[in-house]
This record gives C-alpha cells, sequence and structure tokens, in this order.
C-alpha cells in the first residue's frame, strides 16, 4: 500500500511527489499525458520560448541600434522555432523524470474508487492518501467553441506550423498579451479585444495602460469595453480565445469530492470533504499560476505526512509574471488596493529611462513603482514595466514575505551598472 497516490504530474503533483519522498512517504504519481501538466506542455515552457524567439527576432531587426549590420529584414522560420520548442519541452520532460527516483510513475488515467484505492489501467492501487492535481483546462466562449481551424485555444495555437495573416485575440489577460507580443512581433496583424475597461483585468492600471501604448506603438490594434461578438470573423484569419481557464474536476462528484463554483472545495489545509483525500493546484480554482501550485503541492504532502501538525497553505505573497516585451511583474498591493486599504501610503517610482544598463540594452521604455506604509515604511507591494521585471521582482517577494521597510531596503548595496540598481534609484525617490 502506498502512503500517497498523486493523480496528475503537473507542477503540483511532481513538487508534492518530490517533497513526499523527501518526508519518507512511499509515492505514486499517476498521469494520463505527458509528465509536467499545463505549464511544461501547453502552459509557461513552450509559450515563453516563444516569446524568447520574437524577442531575438526584434532585437536582430533593430541590431544597427548597436551599431550592427543586418537590417530590419530578419523574419521568423515557424518550423525551426516549432521544433525548438519542442526539444526544450521534451528535455526538461527527461529531466523532470530524472528526478523520480524512488516514486512509482505510473502513466494511465486515474479513477477514484474510495478515499483509500486509485484504478488505473484496471490496476487497483490500494494508498493511504490520495492528492488530487488534475490542473486545468481552457474555457470555451459561446459562440466561439474551439475548431483547431479557425478558432484556437491557447493549446491549441501552440501547435502552428504556419502563421495566420492577421489574427483576432478575445480576451486581453495574461494569456492574450502574450500572445499578442508573440504573433505581432512574427508580423501577424493583431487584433486584441476585451469586455474589460484596460487590458490585463486586475493589474495596476498605471501598468495596463503602459503595455496598451507600447502595443499600439507596435500597430497592434486594442479594443477595450468590446463584446467580441461584434466582429466580423470574416475580417480575421485565425481568431484566438483566452478568457480563462477552468478546473478539471469531471466525474469527482461520483467518488464523492464536492465542488463549490466549478473547482474541488478544500479547506484551508487542502482536505477535500472526502476524508484522506487533499487537492492542489489549478483544480483547487485558486491562483492558476504554476508556482502557486508547486507551493500548494508541497503544503499538502507535509500535511499528509504531518497530520497532527497541519499547517495552512495560505501564503499570499506570490509574485505574478507577464512575458510581453516590456516585462510586467507584480507582488502585493498595487496601488489602488492600498488606497483602498487605508491611508497613509507613500509611492516610491523609477522610470527606466535613468538607468544606464536600461539604455545600453534599449529597453527603456517602463518603471518600478513601491508601495509602502507612510508611517512605518512596511513595504507593501511592488509593480515593474520593463526589462528583466519577471527576475527583478523577486527581491520585492522577499522583503514583503520578511516584512522589511524602506529604510533596511536602502541599505542594499546593488552592482553598478545593472537593471537592478533601478531598485534603489526608486527607493531614493522622494
Amino acid at each position: 500500500m502506498y502512503d500517497l497516490t498523486i493523480i496528475g504530474a503537473g507542477w503540483a503533483g511532481f513538487n508534492a511527489a518530490i517533497r513526499a519522498r523527501s518526508l519518507g512517504l512511499r509515492t505514486a504519481l499517476i498521469e494520463e499525458s505527458f509528465i509536467g501538466g499545463t505549464c511544461l506542455n501547453r502552459g509557461c515552457i513552450p509559450t515563453k520560448t516563444l516569446v524568447q524567439s520574437a524577442k531575438v527576432l526584434e532585437l536582430a531587426r533593430k541590431a544597427g541600434t548597436f551599431g550592427i549590420k543586418t537590417g530590419p529584414a530578419a523574419e521568423v522560420d515557424l518550423e525551426l522555432v516549432q521544433a525548438r520548442k519542442a526539444r526544450i519541452v521534451q528535455q526538461l520532460r527527461q529531466s523532470m523524470e530524472s528526478r523520480l527516483s524512488g516514486i512509482d510513475y505510473l502513466a494511465g488515467q486515474a479513477e477514484i474508487i474510495s478515499n483509500q484505492q486509485v484504478k488505473v489501467n484496471g490496476k487497483d492501487i490500494p494508498t493511504k492518501n490520495i492528492l488530487l492535481a488534475a490542473g486545468s483546462t481552457p474555457c470555451e466562449l459561446a459562440g466561439f467553441a474551439f475548431d483547431n481551424k479557425k478558432i484556437f485555444s491557447s493549446d491549441q495555437i501552440l501547435e502552428l506550423t504556419k502563421l495566420p495573416g492577421s489574427l483576432l485575440i478575445i480576451g486581453a489577460g495574461v494569456v492574450g498579451c502574450e500572445f499578442a507580443q508573440i504573433f505581432s512581433s512574427f508580423g501577424t496583424k493583431v487584433t486584441v479585444a476585451d469586455v474589460a475597461p484596460q487590458i490585463l483585468p486586475g493589474v495596476d492600471s498605471e501598468i495596463a495602460r503602459k503595455l496598451e501604448t507600447v502595443f499600439k506603438k507596435k500597430r497592434i490594434a486594442v479594443f477595450t469595453s468590446s463584446d467580441a461578438r461584434k466582429f466580423d470573423l470574416n475580417g480575421f484569419e485565425m481568431v484566438l480565445v483566452c478568457v480563462g481557464r477552468k478546473p478539471r474536476i469531471d466525474g469527482l462528484d461520483k467518488a464523492g469530492i464536492a465542488a463549490e463554483k466549478s473547482a474541488i472545495l478544500v479547506d484551508d489545509y487542502l482536505r477535500c470533504s472526502l476524508p484522506n483525500v487533499y487537492a492542489a493546484g489549478d483544480c483547487t480554482g485558486k491562483l492558476m499560476l504554476a508556482h502557486f501550485a508547486g507551493y500548494q503541492g508541497i503544503c499538502a504532502a507535509e500535511n499528509i505526512r504531518y497530520p497532527q501538525e497541519l499547517k495552512k497553505a495560505d501564503n499570499n505573497i506570490v509574485p505574478s509574471c507577464i512575458f510581453t516585451s516590456p516585462e510586467i511583474s507584480s507582488v502585493g498591493l498595487s496601488e489602488e488596493q492600498a488606497r483602498q486599504s487605508g491611508p497613509g501610503i507613500k509611492i516610491n517610482k523609477f522610470d527606466f529611462l535613468g538607468s544606464g544598463m536600461a539604455r545600453i540594452q534599449d529597453e527603456a521604455e517602463g518603471f518600478i513603482k513601491i508601495i509602502s506604509e507612510q508611517k512605518s515604511g512596511k513595504v507593501l507591494g511592488a509593480q515593474i514595466i520593463g526589462p528583466k521585471a519577471t527576475e527583478l521582482i523577486s527581491f520585492f517577494t522577499l522583503a514583503i514575505s520578511e516584512n522589511l521597510t524602506v529604510s533596511q531596503l536602502k541599505k542594499t548595496i546593488f552592482a553598478h551598472p545593472t537593471l537592478s540598481e533601478a531598485i534603489m534609484d526608486a527607493l531614493e525617490q522622494e
């Protein structure tokens, strides 16, 4: 009998398995498709691989800025881009599989028979505990059913072998904006539409406006407060629908596992309604971020190992990253949230136009914004739009997690010339 059987080998399930093994639990990890789940196979990794190709293409086109004679004639070879993407994904799959020593990895579709029995490929798997990490799938939009011919999901469009001449992206959230960046750089005429009053709903409004300005400079047409049904689809070669993802919970009700708002219902300790059954990752309907899923998976494994010392999976200091150009990242409270929570906040801001390294790299578009309490100086949040924003945000994630103040951060010495010293420049702004 296993101590723990995990259903789903995405970022939640994989990290839970690794942690369970280190805690001495005999563990089985079941996956019906490929190891790595959405993130590795249909999300983060393949998408960011395309993002990187788009960035290199943009850099090649402006090589003359750096005194390099190439010119604006550089173009994309989508077949080679896709081959590189497939190679990277395969290499990372192999890397993940190599880390599973001591864990039984079972390929097949799992069926929960009871809270202590799972069936895979007709074989019964007795277990003391079950962790559900089934992930999520793209949401369809009424009237825009995915057909993988004209209307694509974010999963399907990653497998394109030919670039469309024109593309309508319905949904200007993180995924929609990243794909807008990719296809526009590759030469596709891109239109982005969203019912929300701004692109990147929920993101700091100043940053959203900045990205919209950048998009328009790149001739990406942006329509906010717009109903996609009013667009003439005949005017677009392809349509990409990016209106969110939904947890995978099919068939779980038969096993007596309760759902709420189309997600697996869990308590603060990630326990489901069925005893000895836990859930982690996108299927719980919480923050649908790979790094948060990994955190949940580790928490679940620790709670399974130490049921008398349960710990809440309540870390809300979770960085968010958007791999557009310029990049966007945030952690903690936005300016709007901080002002709503009460008076007495301070905003420190620095524009990358003043950064030596940003100028050197010709990536001076954007800024750093730091929100702190006026009285105590405690850092409440940070938002960045600019070069390497997704790396720089980790500094503030640590600062907020450790309840550091602006005065404490000012004691840090940043190397010169680097992008990170823009953090100190922001802190010094009065």
